[in-house]
């Protein structure tokens, strides 16, 4: 990776990435930072949120920007809410949930970066509402990310929230 430089960037001119009822703007990518981390805002809907899953090689930092959301970390659950952060380590398992009653909205830092790509690849994959499990698996795994299952009962379509979502796009 290159030397990291300065950079200035607007979250409104960067283009969402929806998938499952999420909306991701990647404010600082991979190569915006050389490699160093990811830094990026998710808005949920209501009841909203991923599955329990594991990144085998990053560590993520959840700050609750708006909102309320539960929080399960290494088997410990805990709602947490607006001005809280919490850390989510890599190899330990958690997810988390917009427990609110309005969009939430998270600011995260992932190091090292990249993950971005994940959730570029799985909106293009959930953009017809169709979702192939399979096909996330081998994503995940891509990503070095375990127990990136579908919920029980899931039968190939998205919750109704995530309908309509947007496929993944670039900065604007």
């Amino acid at each position: 990776m290159s030397k990291p430089e300065r950079k200035v960037v607007s979250r409104d001119e960067v283009e969402p990435v929806c998938w499952f009822g999420e909306e991701g703007r990647f404010l600082l990518r991979k190569e915006d930072t050389g490699g160093l981390y990811s830094f990026y805002q998710i808005t949920t809907r209501p009841g909203s949120g991923p599955p329990l899953h594991v990144h085998e090689t990053a560590d993520e930092a959840f700050f609750v920007n708006k909102g309320r959301y539960e929080f399960e970390v290494g088997g410990v659950s805990q709602v947490i809410t607006e001005g809280t952060v919490i850390f989510g380590p890599r190899g330990v398992p958690h997810k988390f949930l917009n427990v609110g009653e309005e969009p939430g909205q998270l600011l995260v830092i992932a190091t090292p970066g990249g993950v971005e790509n994940f959730f570029i690849g799985l909106s293009r994959l959930v953009a017809n509402g169709k979702p192939d499990w399979a096909k996330m698996q081998e994503l995940a795994n891509e990503h070095r990310m375990r127990g990136f299952q579908p919920p029980p009962g899931a039968h190939g379509d998205l919750p109704g929230p995530s309908r309509g979502a947007r496929p993944a796009a670039g900065r604007r």
